[in-house]
């Protein structure tokens, strides 16, 4: 008689949990350390240019970047884990065993799925008390090249700012209101979509409705010369608010907080759909766990001695990488303004979602 329960026996149920997630934390602790030292690798060198920085440095920018690296990497640690729990079970036909005893598919990956969404929500609550703080630190820090970062009211890097058609770059900006700061500034000046001139200034600060740069250098892109000025009034009707609102990243605010930035968007008439498609992001980003083993359970079913079990195994990986790139894609569509923010955000794990399901379904016929 077939089993009714949506779970397996509770002997069953917890070993394949607890193999699922140690395979898992297996996987993500060892693409961790390979991806830190080959990132510290790159890295090293510019943090030890700075005068003053030795080892105590290094591991601080091991501390920060570790938890970037969890966050991004944990749902591909939760494929990889799968395919290896699933795959390993069948082959030693215990998934055979199971299937004998009447025990369907989903009653089989439904201890994985309970399991990934414990999963996604450590990892929800990891990305926003920790990874946030993380990512906010470490772009600061290498705005200022890893050097001392000065004290102020927040510090914000690579700031765009669009001003009709002219574009403005702000490598640093701090402080708000009347006392926003801006360092390493350049001015796209342009005709339309033809670029005519560039400014490059040091630093710049409010000026009476503009902004007054200090040491600049223009150079006229038709006449083929640069010019110097200790000061230049540049950039006018174009507000401190325009810098320190455009200066929110998704990556480092918690939700919130980012609710909060995009209310304040919003009110001053800023385009905040790529905020919001990542405000959502942050909940559909680690329950994309909770798909991991509905893509990888291809390889689960099927005999092993078939020779199969590898090109299942394949198939499985396809599918899980397959929905990383669809989520990517989806998110830079919404930056762009192509797919609204719920679109971009929850569109790739509904369509995933689907096909998981229907890959078990055909699965048991």
């Amino acid at each position: 008689m077939i089993n009714v329960h949506f779970f397996p026996s509770k002997r069953i149920a917890l070993y394949m949990a607890k193999t699922f997630l140690l395979r898992s934390l297996a996987v993500l602790a060892g693409l961790v350390l390979i991806l830190m030292t080959l990132d510290l690798l790159g890295e090293s060198g510019k943090i030890l240019a700075q005068p003053g920085n030795g080892d105590a440095q290094l591991w601080h920018y091991v501390s920060l970047r570790i938890p970037m690296l969890v966050q991004r990497f944990l749902p591909f640690s939760v494929l990889l884990g799968t395919l290896i729990t699933l795959a390993t079970l069948n082959q030693n036909s215990e998934i055979v065993s199971m299937k004998a005893a009447g025990i369907s598919a989903h009653q089989i990956i439904a201890p994985l799925v309970l399991a990934s969404v414990g999963v996604a929500a450590v990892s929800f609550l990891f990305n926003e008390r920790i990874v946030t703080r993380a990512a906010a630190t470490l772009s600061a820090w290498e705005a200022v090249e890893y050097g001392p970062i000065p004290p102020s009211t927040g510090v914000s890097s690579n700031v765009w700012v669009r001003a009709g058609d002219d574009l403005v770059l702000a490598r640093q900006v701090s402080g708000r209101r009347e006392n926003t700061k801006l360092r390493g500034i350049t001015i796209y000046e342009r005709t339309g979509s033809l670029l005519t001139s560039t400014i490059e200034a040091d630093s710049a600060a409010p000026a009476g409705g503009a902004w007054r740069l200090q040491n600049a250098e223009i150079f006229d892109v038709n006449g083929n010369s640069l010019r110097k000025t200790p000061s230049l009034v540049a950039l006018e009707g174009v507000g401190t608010d325009q810098f320190t609102l455009a200066s929110v990243s998704a990556d480092e605010q918690d939700f919130a907080t980012l609710q909060d930035s995009i209310e304040e968007l919003r009110v001053a008439g800023r385009r905040t759909a790529a905020l919001e498609a990542g405000l959502w992001h942050k909940i559909s980003g680690p329950l994309s766990a909770v798909l991991m083993p509905l893509l990888a359970a291809v390889a689960a079913f099927g005999l092993a001695r078939s020779g199969q079990l590898f090109v299942r195994a394949i198939i499985g990986m396809g599918l899980g990488f397959a929905y990383f790139v669809a989520d990517n894609f989806a998110l830079a569509m919404g930056d762009f303004g192509a797919y609204p923010p719920l679109l971009a955000a929850w569109g790739p794990f509904a369509l995933f979602l689907l096909i998981g399901e229907t890959v078990l379904i055909r699965t048991e016929e």
